[in-house]
Formats: structure tokens, C-alpha cells, sequence
């Protein structure tokens, strides 16, 4: 029989008393995920697609495929961070006086926990950079982004960083510090389990991805544009991607540094953020919200380029006040860095401090007020065809509004000392990320698919899934609002006041109409593909304005046959308006990268690093680096790194093109 200690050097604290085998949520969600995922294994082995998915898209560096990938991943945590918010709005509605509900308090910080941090890093950075990853590169009349393989490698470690906190769901268990894992909640007195360290570092590894994704794209942006493209004649969506990206290369390293302390506290005894030996967890708040306010601007900047791209396109107009756009986008990019402060005014700053920051919050709401006129302007008098994409951008309008004049209340130092960490606020934060960034993506969505596949979404299941988030939004969140400015604070799994059920009740109604939309969006990705012929379209189906479809849909591996050149803003518009015309010879051998497999055998190395880290698996943690510093070391031998596409090949795909596209 093994002794204890050496029980303990082989699997840490790992042991039989991990796993969650009395919680029979946990026990039915684990037999359900093990079902699904031996399904999705046997029918790829079956079909034998394991070697088709390894060579054309696991290792792929095509920036086009590597987006998919990411809008893949956000759909799947999409579901997942769902499931959380269900499980929280069931107990809410349920657990009033002498009713407990079904969740105990342990597993319900857990649960809002999770939905938090999926939902902001598991979902809408990964489908955001996916967009800005298939979109971009094509409207600036690229090949590819500037650093194909960190492309590859910055997907990867995000899939690592999710596979952490799904795994946390069945081994061990997650944080209950909330989205951002305050202290001191998360210290080690007060969390000694497992919980904050699952979250340390699943975003420790998905941060870097992050970051370097974010590198990546400005240096695609500032160094690869079509010849004759000059900053001011990007697409508004390059520039709002542009802004986004020189944020995240900003604020990542920020919130790396908070999660390094916090960290160094956990495992080596470290005092910075503890309440004594000189810590100051405050300390911790300001830095992960010198991260969090900026990274809302992350999220809705390349949500505004959308909105822009689909008014421009459906309205047949160029976008209103152009300048003024990009402007104001730059404007709110280094306004930013000077808000952060409004997530805390209780904290005790004084009132100069809490001054600046509550004027610093209105004033930024100026040049994102201004956009709303920019699209409203670009809409009168226009041509305006209402498919799809241009019903979410006038659903954005309808309910960003409420968000951001809410924003506003917020800012005011005085009227937040009543509303901070209520329902209020929570449901603030949803107005403006549903209704911006969501919607965005949705739209992002129907406005771009048949660019990626060459066919369009089905436009009736569409429709149900667009009405169920828009009306299922509305009626989730207004009783939060309503509750909120009646005193209701955040968090809470039990309530005593018998008279708020109903409003607890009403939005548990508006989850569900949410969730009848997931489905539907769901059901129209399966219906779409199976009368995907019915379903086909040529190249520029929606009458585009931007380079992205001047090319085949779905464009080549190569994208352009040969590199655009630009005089206009609008350029596919110009040169239609031009009576321009693609040269149908003359094709020349085009340099491309080729894949590696070395971005998914680092990321799963660094998800192995982590998983041994959380546990003190100390030997496993060593092998993992060693294996990392190897992978790494190794890589940079690979001298096999680019190919050329021979001219006769870009002759039969353009001809294949030309006739699929007729």
C-alpha cells in the first residue's frame, strides 16, 4: 500500500474526495458532457476526419479558418456560460422565505462566477477576435495577418485556458470570488481549495493568447494594407479593430501582473493584496479594473465597426460623418484609461477623486453618443433593406440607449452610492453587452456567413432567434432594474421579501425566451447547412462596400489572386462603381505559410502546466515547462515554414471561382 507522502508527491492534492460525486447536478452534467463528447469522437472516427481535421484546420494558420475556430468556441462556451445563468435565475425565482431553493450557497458562488468569467473571456473575446480575425485581413486586401503561426498559437491557448475551467466543473471546484476573483474573498485564508486557482490560471494562459492575438492584428493593420489604402481610407471596422487591439496590448499585461501577485500570495506566502503585513486588496480592484473598464471597449469598438459596415451597406450609402467616426473611436480609446475608478466610488477616495472620475465616465459618453447620430444620419433618406443583419443594428439602437443613459446615472458619484453592487448595476452591464456587444456579434453573423461559406443563413429560423433575444432581453432584464433601484443587491441566492418574487419570476420568463433564441440559432445553423443549395449566393450577395467582397465567398486560401489597389473609401464600391474588373490571366506563384502543429502542442502542455499548478502536482508542472521551453526551442528549427502555390493552381481555382460566383 502506497504511503501518504507518496500519495501526495504523485497526485498533489488531488484524491477520491475531488470530485464532486455527491452533487448530482454535477454527477448528470458529467454523464451527459462524457455521452456528447463519445459521440462527437466516434462519429469523427467513423467518418475518419481525424486526419482531415488535423492537416486543414487544427494546425491551419489561415487567419480565415482560425476565426471560424474562435466563433466554434465562443458558441460552445456560449452554451455553458447559459446553462450557468438558467441554474442562477431558477434558484433566484425559487428561494424566497422559508424556501432554500436547490443550489446551497457554496456551489451557487460558483455558478455566477462561472457565467461571469465564460461569458466575458470564454465568449465574447473569442468571438470578437474570431470576426476581427476572418474579416479583417480581407478588408485590408492581406494574404493572411503579419504572424500566421501566433495566430494558430493565440487560439490554442484560449482553447487551453477553457478546457481549465470546464475541467474545474468536474474536478475539484471553481472560484466563488466573482468574475474578477476579488480579494479578499480569494486569498488564501478564506479559499484554501482549488477554486482561484482553476481561474488564476485558465486567464493567465488565455491571457497571453489574448495578448498576443492583439499583437498580432495592430501589426496586420499598420503594415499590410492593400497599396494605396492610407489610414483614413480603412473600412470603419479596420479602425475600430485597430482600437481594440492597441487596447487589449495595453491592459492584458495589467491584469497579468494582478493575477501574478494574487498568485505569489496563493502559493508563496506573498502579502500584496492580504488585509495584513502591508497588503491592500484594494490594490488588486483598482489594477483588475484598470484592465475591466478598458476591456469593455475592447468588446463593443470592433461592435460599433459592425454596426457601421452593415447601416453602410444595407442603407447604400457611405457612412455618415466618416471622420468624425473614427475620431470619436480614438477619442473613447484613451478616455478609457481614465474611468476606471467609477466601479468603486464607495471605496473612500474622497470626493476630488470621485469627481474626476464621475465627469471623466459623461464625458466619455459624448463620442459614443455621437456614433448613434453617425448611423442615424447614414439611415436618412437612405435605401434602407431591412434583412437580418440591419434588424439587430436597429435593436442595438433601441436598447443600447437605455444602457448608456443608465451609464450615465451610474456616473454620478452621489446617485452610485445608492445603486452600487445592486441589480441596477447588474442589469446595466447586460443593456450595454447584450445589446451592443451581442447583438453585434449576431449580426456579425448573418452579415458575413455566406462570405465564409458561400450560402446564407436561414432567414425564418433567424427571425425566431433574433426575437428571442431582443424580446427575451427585455423582459430578463427590466425587473432587474426595477429591483435594483429598490435596494436589491447582487449575488444573492435567497431572498426574504416575498413581494419581489414576481420580479424575480418575470425575468426567469425572459431567460427562457433567451434560450428559445440560442435554440433557434442553433437550429438554423443545422437547417442552413442542409439546404445549404437552396440557401447559395454569389460573391457579393448583400451589395457590399468593403474589399471582403471583392473576392470569391468562400475566398481562397490565398484570398486575393492579386493584391487590390485602392483610391477610395469603399473600395469594392468604387471600383464597382468603376466598372473595374479582375484580371482573368497573368497569375503569378503566390507565397503562403504552412501549417504547424506546434501552436496545439504548446497550448496543451500549457493546460497541463496549469491543471499540475492548481493541484500541486509539482513533477507533472516541471515536465510540462520542460515540455514547453522543448516545443518552443524545437519550433524554432522548423525551417519548413512557407510554400508557393503555383500560378497554374491560382488559374483553375479563379476560373472555378469565377463560375461559382456567376
Amino acid at each position: 500500500m502506497f504511503s501518504e507522502s507518496v500519495l501526495k508527491t504523485i497526485f498533489g492534492r488531488l484524491s477520491l474526495e475531488s470530485f464532486p460525486i455527491h452533487e448530482p447536478i454535477l454527477v448528470a452534467t458529467f454523464i451527459g458532457v462524457v455521452v456528447l463528447g463519445l459521440g462527437i469522437l466516434g462519429a469523427v472516427t467513423k467518418y475518419k476526419l481525424w486526419g482531415y481535421l488535423w492537416t486543414e484546420w487544427f494546425t491551419s494558420v489561415d487567419h480565415k479558418k482560425i476565426g471560424i475556430m474562435y466563433m466554434i468556441l465562443g458558441v460552445i462556451m456560449l452554451l455553458r456560460g447559459f446553462a450557468d445563468a438558467i441554474m442562477m435565475r431558477a434558484q433566484q425565482a425559487l428561494s424566497f422565505g422559508a424556501n432554500e431553493g436547490y443550489l446551497n450557497a457554496h456551489h451557487f458562488d460558483q455558478v455566477f462566477t462561472a457565467h461571469g468569467t465564460i461569458m466575458i473571456f470564454f465568449v465574447a473575446i473569442p468571438l470578437v477576435v474570431g470576426i476581427v480575425n476572418y474579416v479583417m485581413p480581407l478588408q485590408i486586401g492581406a494574404r493572411d495577418v503579419a504572424f500566421p503561426f501566433l495566430n494558430n498559437f493565440s487560439f490554442w491557448l484560449t482553447v487551453a485556458g477553457a478546457m481549465l475551467v470546464m475541467v474545474s466543473l468536474f474536478v475539484g471546484e471553481f472560484s466563488r470570488g466573482g468574475w474578477l476573483n476579488y480579494v479578499p474573498v480569494t486569498n488564501l485564508q478564506n479559499s484554501p481549495d482549488t477554486g482561484p486557482d482553476y481561474y488564476l490560471w485558465a486567464l493567465q494562459i488565455a491571457g497571453v493568447g489574448t495578448t498576443l492575438s492583439g499583437i498580432n492584428m495592430v501589426v496586420t493593420i499598420i503594415k499590410m494594407r492593400a497599396p494605396g489604402m492610407t489610414m483614413m481610407k480603412m473600412p470603419v471596422f479596420v479602425w475600430t479593430a485597430l482600437c481594440s487591439n492597441v487596447l487589449v496590448i495595453a491592459i492584458f499585461p495589467i491584469l497579468t501582473a494582478a493575477f501574478a501577485m494574487l498568485m505569489l500570495d496563493r502559493y508563496a506566502g506573498f502579502n500584496f493584496f492580504t488585509n495584513d503585513l502591508g497588503g491592500n486588496p484594494m490594490m488588486y480592484w483598482n489594477l483588475v479594473w484598470i484592465w475591466g473598464h478598458p476591456e469593455v471597449y475592447v468588446l463593443i469598438l470592433p461592435a460599433f465597426g459592425i454596426y457601421s459596415e452593415i447601416t453602410s451597406t444595407f442603407t447604400g450609402k457611405r457612412l455618415f460623418g466618416y471622420s468624425s467616426m473614427v475620431y470619436a473611436t480614438v477619442v473613447i480609446t484613451i478616455l478609457s484609461f481614465l474611468v476606471w475608478l467609477h466601479h468603486f466610488f464607495t471605496m473612500g477616495s474622497g470626493a476630488s477623486v470621485n469627481s474626476f472620475f464621475g465627469i471623466a465616465t459623461m464625458v466619455i459618453s459624448i463620442p459614443t453618443g455621437a456614433k448613434i447620430f453617425n448611423w442615424l444620419f447614414t439611415m436618412y433618406r437612405g435605401q434602407i433593406r431591412f434583412e437580418l443583419p440591419m434588424q439587430w443594428v436597429v435593436a442595438f439602437l433601441l436598447t443600447f440607449v437605455v444602457g448608456g443613459m443608465t451609464g450615465v446615472m451610474l456616473a454620478i458619484p452621489p446617485a452610485d452610492f445608492v445603486l452600487h453592487n445592486s441589480l441596477f448595476l447588474v442589469a446595466h452591464f447586460h443593456n450595454v453587452i447584450i445589446g451592443g456587444v451581442v447583438f453585434a456579434l449576431f449580426a456579425a453573423i448573418d452579415y458575413w456567413f455566406p462570405k465564409a461559406f458561400g450560402f446564407k443563413l436561414d432567414p425564418f429560423w433567424g427571425r425566431i432567434h433574433f426575437w428571442g433575444w431582443v424580446i427575451g432581453y427585455w423582459v430578463a432584464w427590466t425587473p432587474m432594474y426595477v429591483a435594483g433601484l429598490m435596494g436589491v443587491t447582487r449575488r444573492l441566492r435567497h431572498l426574504d421579501d416575498a413581494t419581489l418574487q414576481p420580479l424575480y419570476i418575470i425575468a426567469g420568463i425572459g431567460v427562457a425566451i433567451i434560450a428559445i433564441g440560442i435554440g433557434a440559432f442553433l437550429i438554423q445553423l443545422i437547417v442552413s447547412v442542409i439546404n445549404r443549395d437552396k440557401l447559395r449566393v454569389g460573391n457579393d450577395p448583400w451589395g457590399g462596400r468593403t474589399l471582403e467582397w471583392a473576392t470569391s465567398s468562400p475566398p481562397p486560401n490565398y484570398n486575393f489572386a492579386f493584391t487590390p489597389v485602392v483610391h477610395e473609401l469603399d473600395a469594392w464600391h468604387d471600383m464597382k462603381e468603376r466598372g473595374a474588373k479582375t484580371p482573368n490571366g497573368g497569375y503569378l506563384p503566390i507565397h503562403m505559410p504552412r501549417n504547424t502543429g506546434a501552436g496545439v502542442i504548446l497550448s496543451g502542455l500549457a493546460m497541463v502546466l496549469g491543471f499540475a499548478m492548481v493541484w500541486y502536482i509539482w513533477w507533472l508542472a516541471a515536465v510540462a515547462f520542460v515540455g514547453i521551453i522543448a516545443v518552443s526551442i524545437g519550433h524554432t528549427f522548423n525551417y519548413n515554414r512557407d510554400y508557393h502555390i503555383p500560378a497554374e493552381e491560382v488559374a483553375e481555382t479563379e476560373r472555378a471561382a469565377a463560375v461559382a460566383g456567376a
